[in-house]
């Protein structure tokens, strides 16, 4: 199997207090395709996010490797890592997280000048990317002048600014009502055809957990993969 990324026998736990550590994440192993769509489900608390955190490099895991093609992340410095994961990876949240004071095309700008893109690329990228997740129209508008939809969509077009190898989704559509739900949804699958994009989100919605390819169970800190139907 060709993966992209692959997690072998990670470990999580937190300190509550001095006499208290919760354990999150047991022996956790997975392996993602490219150009999949695969989905975590479980419980409040069983993990997911932690594990998407761990996996989009966010955070650190106690003990484990993850490897994105052959290359053990874990093993690289903050800085280092921090680098890898602006050039490498995005990252659609709950909360889109737009910057009120920009404009739609701005914030998609924004992570790729950090980048080192100048303002004309950048800008140029930034309407070719809005334009693919259908809001040409509105690409001087700012977040307070979007609907929450397309508020979102903003989010993908700058999940995708840098040319991830994956993206991450922590539950993309859980601030969102059934038809802008529906509405990303058809995005993210139009998304991975068009740019070939490997996708793996957290999600408690049942329609998108419908549209994946691989769908992972977080249960008791364990992982295990639900076939489906």
């Amino acid at each position: 199997m060709n993966n992209i990324l692959r997690a072998e026998n990670l470990f999580k736990s937190y300190r509550m207090n001095k006499n208290v550590n919760l354990e999150v994440l047991k022996n956790v192993s997975i392996e993602i395709e490219p150009n999949k769509i695969s989905v975590i489900v479980g419980a409040s608390g069983a993990g997911k996010s932690t594990l998407l955190h761990i996996l989009g490099a966010l955070d650190r895991p106690d003990s484990g490797k993850i490897f994105y093609e052959n290359e053990n992340i874990n093993s690289l410095s903050d800085e280092r890592l921090a680098n890898f994961r602006n050039k490498n990876i995005g990252f659609i949240f709950q909360f889109h997280h737009l910057l009120p004071e920009f404009t739609a095309s701005e914030n998609v700008a924004i992570p790729q000048m950090i980048n080192g893109k100048s303002l004309k690329e950048a800008t140029i990228k930034s309407k070719q990317l809005l334009e693919a997740v259908g809001l040409s129209e509105r690409v001087e508008h700012k977040p307070a002048e979007l609907s929450g939809g397309e508020q979102q969509r903003v989010a993908v077009a700058r999940a995708l600014a840098n040319d991830p190898q994956i993206i991450f989704g922590d539950e993309p559509t859980g601030n969102l009502d059934s038809a802008n739900s529906e509405s990303i949804h058809r995005l993210i699958l139009e998304l991975r055809e068009r740019f070939n994009m490997t996708f793996v989100i957290v999600t408690h919605n049942s329609n998108l957990v419908k549209l994946a390819d691989r769908v992972y169970e977080i249960k008791d800190g364990t992982i295990n993969e639900n076939s489906i139907s």
